[in-house]
Formats: structure tokens, C-alpha cells, sequence
């Protein structure tokens, strides 16, 4: 009898259950055939009825565009163009002339030029600014100019450009251009290897490996490996690089989601290449995803020591989901988690403050790594052993992202054809000269004092303060402006730093920037100091 009883209840439950999900589907279902209809036919009328021409295609492209960005920066519509930059990230492979360019409005301009590639061959440098390619003028070009610059193998593509104020032109053969994910590595003395992984693309483990295998059979016992500047990639590619240094069967990464099928946990599947040999990895404020994955499980597994900066933090794993007419949506599916348990995304773009921007975490939990050391979340990675010229700031990456280093190390280059670079330094003369450059140039750094400041003194707000409180504004506004030129003696050992890995790279490229950091750089030092000192290397770890 109590048997019979307890299904007749768990009948009408399960039946509950059921009907509240079907339910639930049957509204959310609803509700997205709904606002798909409203949208189609407000798109249809748009365009039949609109005063003047439309063109539907860049219509829907800016009504997808700003519908993702009430979400996070990272999920994004792909069309075919942007499908096919999306593998060669992925694959490191495509044909072109070999070098790295950013897109303005009306020019490109040429950021590095790879040794050895069609545009090194060409005569192009850093700093060139491409007017017309094949004898289209950049700016009367609707989409994407780079895409103007790929071609088959072996073809020529002709270029007009701008150097320093004079105009040249150029005939570049495009060649197969393979992006390595370790593009450089060396011994720095007998017993320590440097590797310097960039990128984590379908190469990153193999190359990795093969990296510290030619080390080995050199004599080192013992490695640093560079992840700064390494923006991610493949998750798949970072559990493999870390499996190069943990058991089979170890947890690399937890991934959460409000889909099922994402919620995963990465174990290691191969035997490690070395799971002995001490091991330092270096990370900096531009190490972000897939970086933070290998440094951060390390870390946790209490492996290796990290040394540097504060790492990107980005915590949010992306997949690509195939739309129609060869486009995609990469679309961020879930969080990670390392091996303590921890989420190291930075910016919350689900609550957002009153001028729409994503809040950054300040309030984060406290984690312990396999030996019990303290570690943290929700702020990128903390380094074991932090390097005070590789910290960043908000003047530092405005400098950055506005170019301003870049177009002061083109300059330089120019002025300094004969430069010795083996022991450079930026002298006092050349900081000075920095500091006019920056005064000079169209460099606009506001920050959120400044932004406030200068909305009380418009429209309704400028009436109810008064000229005095007004002129009192203004002063401070003055004021302000005078010490951010102030603030770049501040912060001149992290401003430095990449200023002179900027001027470096025109003389010698990137592999001789890397040549340079073997003897100079202060986060390498740091790292092989700690290795040479074995009980130190512990203590770290315990």
C-alpha cells in the first residue's frame, strides 16, 4: 500500500516538473519567434519605405554589431571575410605579404614587417602607410583594405606608400606565410632555455615541445616560458602545452555554463614531456585567456613559478557556431575555472555602471594551490614574483592603444639610422624628447575627473554653479593637464619598457628584440636568478 502511495505522488510531480519545463520552452520559444517576426518586418518595411536608398546588407551588419555589444566584446558575427581571419588565427597559415598592419580610416599602416617576408623584401618598415594596392585608394575601399594585400602564392600585388612625408611605390610577390606560435627560442647560459610562446594556435603544443626538446638536447635543465603579449587562442592547445609539464589524468580547466553540453572538465591525456624540470612562466598585462589557463594551472598545481605582471584577465570561453551563407557567430558559451576553483575574469559585463562601461571586479575570493599557498580570483593572474616595469596603467595603455609610442619609435628611427642596439637604453635626452612628443601630438588622455569636470561646465549645469564655480573648473582642468605630463616621469620605468622594445624591434625585428631580452630583460633576469637559487625556487612553491 505505501508503495502504491508513493508513485501516485511521484506521478503527479514528475508530471509537474514536466509541464513547468515544457512550459518554460514554450515561452521562451514564443517569445524569440515573436521578436523575430516584429524585427523581420520592421527590416522589410524599412527598406521598402525609407526616404532615401538603404543598403540592407550594412543595415542588418550595424543592427547585429550593436545588439552584441550589450553583451561582452568577445561574441562577435563573423562574416566570410572575418570566418577566414578567424582560421588563420587558428592555423597560423595563409598567403600574403608578411606583415602586420593596422587599418584606419583612409591608410594603412604597416606595425611590423616579418624578417624574411615579402614585405621585408620589398623594402616595407614599420611605420609606412599604405595610399593605394593595386591601384585601389585605401580610403575609397568599403571593407577591409588588408584583405587587398592576400593573394594566391607567387602573385604580385603593387602598393603606393608614405614614409616620413615622401611617397614611394612597391611591388610585393606574395608568398605562403606560416605563423609560428613559438617564434623564438635559445639558451640563456648552460642550464637554463627560454621559449617564447605567442599565440595558441593548432601549433602552439607541437612547436612547444619541440621547442624544449632542442633545449634539452643543448644542456638545459631548466626553462622559462614567455607568455607575455600572448593573447590565447585554442583551449585545446593550452591544456595540451600544459600537459608538456603535468601527469596524465591532472585537471587543467573547468568550464561552467547554463548549457549542459559545455560544462566540462579538461583533464591532461598524454604523458608529460618533463615533469621534473623547474620551470618559470613569465605573463604580463596583455597574457589573456588561453595564457592565463597554462599560468594559471600551473600556478595552482604549484608547478611553476609565474613572474611579471598582472595577467589580462579573461576568463570566458568562445566557440563558433555556423550560420548561413558561410558566416558564423562566435559566441561566448562559459566561464573557466582552473584546477583551485578559480574564475579570473576581470570585467563583469552583465552589470554594468551608469555610463554603460563593464565593472571591474574589486571584491575577489581567496583560493589555495595544491601546497596551500593563497591565490585569488576575478583580477587576471597574480604573479608569485611581480617586476615592477612590466606593470601597466590607464596612461601607459592609452599610450599604447593611441599609438603614441609607436609613432615616436618610427620617428626615432628615422633620426637615429646608425643606432648600436646591443646595450640601448632610452637616455634622459630621449625621454625628454618623448615628453615633447607627446605634448605635440594629438594624444587626448581624459580621465574620469576630467570627463566629469567638463560636464559641469555644459549646458544646464553651467548656469546653476555660476562664473565663479566655473572658473575654479577650469583652473582645475588646467591643473590636471599639467601634471599627466607630470605623470609620464611618474611612470617612467613602465612607460620605458615598451617604448624601447618598440625602438628595438625597427633595427633588428622581433627576433632580435628576443636576442636583446636574453641579456637585458628584467623579468628574464628575475626568472633565471630564482632558477640558479634551487631552495628559493622552492620556497616559492611551498
Amino acid at each position: 500500500m505505501g508503495k502504491l502511495i508513493r508513485k501516485r505522488v511521484l506521478i503527479p510531480v514528475l508530471a509537474l516538473f514536466v509541464l513547468l519545463g515544457a512550459s518554460s520552452f514554450k515561452t521562451d520559444f514564443f517569445e524569440i519567434a515573436k521578436q523575430i517576426e516584429i524585427f523581420t518586418t520592421l527590416f522589410k518595411e524599412l527598406n521598402m519605405n525609407y526616404v532615401d536608398e538603404t543598403n540592407p546588407a550594412e543595415l542588418m551588419d550595424t543592427a547585429i554589431k550593436n545588439m552584441l555589444d550589450d553583451l561582452d566584446p568577445y561574441t562577435k558575427f563573423l562574416n566570410e571575410q572575418d570566418v577566414e581571419t578567424y582560421r588563420i588565427n587558428n592555423t597560423g597559415e595563409y598567403s600574403g605579404i608578411g606583415a602586420l598592419v593596422r587599418s584606419y580610416e583612409d591608410r594603412l599602416v604597416i606595425v611590423e614587417p616579418y624578417k624574411g617576408y615579402p614585405a621585408d623584401k620589398a623594402g616595407l618598415k614599420a611605420g609606412d602607410e599604405l595610399i593605394t594596392i593595386a591601384g585601389i585608394n585605401v580610403k575609397d575601399f568599403q571593407d577591409d583594405a588588408s584583405e587587398l594585400l592576400k593573394g594566391a602564392n607567387k602573385t604580385t600585388v603593387d602598393v603606393t606608400y608614405k614614409r616620413q612625408g615622401n611617397t614611394y611605390e612597391a611591388t610585393i610577390e606574395r608568398e605562403a606565410i606560416e605563423v609560428d606560435a613559438v617564434p623564438y627560442f635559445h639558451m640563456i647560459d648552460e642550464e637554463i632555455g627560454y621559449v617564447v610562446l605567442s599565440r595558441f594556435n593548432k601549433k602552439a603544443s607541437a612547436q612547444t615541445r619541440e621547442a624544449i626538446e632542442s633545449l634539452k638536447a643543448e644542456g638545459a635543465t631548466k626553462l622559462i616560458l614567455d607568455l607575455r603579449g600572448n593573447p590565447g587562442g585554442l583551449l585545446s592547445e593550452a591544456i595540451n602545452v600544459t600537459n608538456l609539464f603535468v601527469p596524465k589524468g591532472t585537471l587543467v580547466v573547468t568550464t561552467k555554463s547554463k548549457v549542459k553540453k559545455f560544462n566540462q572538465s579538461y583533464e591532461t591525456r598524454n604523458k608529460p614531456l618533463d615533469e621534473e624540470i623547474p620551470l618559470v612562466v613569465l605573463v604580463d598585462g596583455k597574457s589573456a585567456s588561453a595564457s592565463e589557463i597554462v599560468s594559471g594551472s600551473l600556478q595552482d598545481l604549484d608547478r611553476a613559478v609565474v613572474i611579471g605582471a598582472k595577467s589580462f584577465g579573461k576568463g570566458l570561453v568562445q566557440r563558433p557556431l555556423k550560420l548561413t551563407y558561410g558566416t558564423q557567430l562566435k559566441v561566448t558559451i562559459s566561464r573557466y575555472y582552473t584546477p583551485s576553483g578559480r574564475c579570473i575574469q576581470s570585467l563583469d559585463y552583465w552589470n554594468r555602471d551608469e555610463e554603460g562601461n563593464a565593472v571591474r571586479n574589486t571584491q575577489f575570493n581567496e583560493f589555495t594551490t595544491r601546497n596551500g599557498r593563497k591565490v585569488r580570483d576575478g583580477g587576471g593572474i597574480m604573479p608569485d614574483i611581480p617586476i615592477a616595469s612590466l606593470n601597466t596603467n590607464d596612461l601607459v595603455n592609452a599610450l599604447v592603444n593611441n599609438h603614441v609610442l609607436f609613432d615616436y619609435a618610427t620617428d626615432y628611427y628615422y633620426g637615429h639610422p646608425d643606432l648600436p642596439v646591443e646595450d640601448f637604453t632610452l637616455s634622459d635626452a630621449d625621454f625628454e624628447a618623448f615628453k615633447r612628443h607627446v605634448s605635440s601630438s594629438s594624444f587626448d588622455f581624459q580621465t574620469k575627473t576630467e570627463l566629469a569636470l567638463k560636464e559641469s561646465l555644459t549646458g544646464r549645469n553651467n548656469e546653476i554653479f555660476g562664473r565663479e564655480v566655473e572658473e575654479d573648473a577650469k583652473a582645475l582642468l588646467l591643473s590636471i593637464e599639467k601634471s599627466k605630463l607630470a605623470a609620464l616621469d611618474t611612470f617612467r620605468k613602465e612607460i620605458t619598457k615598451p617604448l624601447e622594445d618598440e625602438i628595438i624591434k625597427r633595427y633588428v625585428y622581433r627576433e632580435g628584440l628576443y636576442d636583446f631580452y636574453l641579456n637585458h630583460d628584467e623579468a628574464i633576469q628575475a626568472g633565471a636568478q630564482l632558477l640558479k637559487d634551487e631552495s628559493k625556487y622552492r620556497s616559492v612553491l611551498r
